[in-house]
């Protein structure tokens, strides 16, 4: 009685390490290689319409997908609506952020449905060493002649524009 007691432990442990292995094999062949991976993943973005400013701009929210080196810069050039040279923003990026998000200068000239190219760069810590790239475009659904040319509210409690202000 005790051998059969014994062979039925033996038989219990054997299927358990077949299985822990199948569940291995099948978890190695599934794998994500994270060398494969992006170092940013662009979480989402667009314009920003604040009328009672007169400001307009666009900007993006990316996720850290992967550690990047110490001292990084992100470089992204966002197309100028008005035509001219990109609109560069540098941000460090540090090793306890996950999440950053980029805006780009105030911009003007903004067409609804016209694409707009963000150009996103990863250098190393002196700027030098292109370590990952990527392009994004933007889309606007409305013009930018919604916003005033001059801000309906100044402050930090909205009051009126007195240059608006008939009189």
């Amino acid at each position: 009685m005790i051998v059969r007691e014994d062979r039925s432990f033996e038989k219990i442990v054997a299927a358990i390490i077949g299985l822990v292995l199948i569940l291995m094999a099948i978890g190695w062949v599934t794998r994500e290689d994270p060398s494969e991976k992006p170092y940013l993943g662009i979480a989402g973005g667009g314009f920003i319409y604040n009328y009672r400013q007169a400001d307009v701009h666009y900007g993006f929210v990316a996720n850290v997908l992967k550690p990047l080196p110490a001292g990084s810069w992100m470089i992204a050039e966002f197309e100028d609506p008005a035509g001219g040279p990109p609109l560069a923003v540098e941000t460090r990026l540090h090793a306890r952020s996950a999440r950053y998000g980029v805006h780009s200068p105030s911009v003007r000239g903004v067409k609804a449905g016209q694409p707009y190219q963000v150009s996103i760069r990863i250098y190393d810590y002196t700027r030098t060493k292109l370590i990952w790239s990527t392009e994004k475009a933007f889309v606007s659904q409305i013009d930018d002649s919604v916003v005033p040319e001059k801000p309906l509210t100044i402050g930090p409690g909205y009051f009126p524009n007195p240059e608006l202000i008939k009189g």
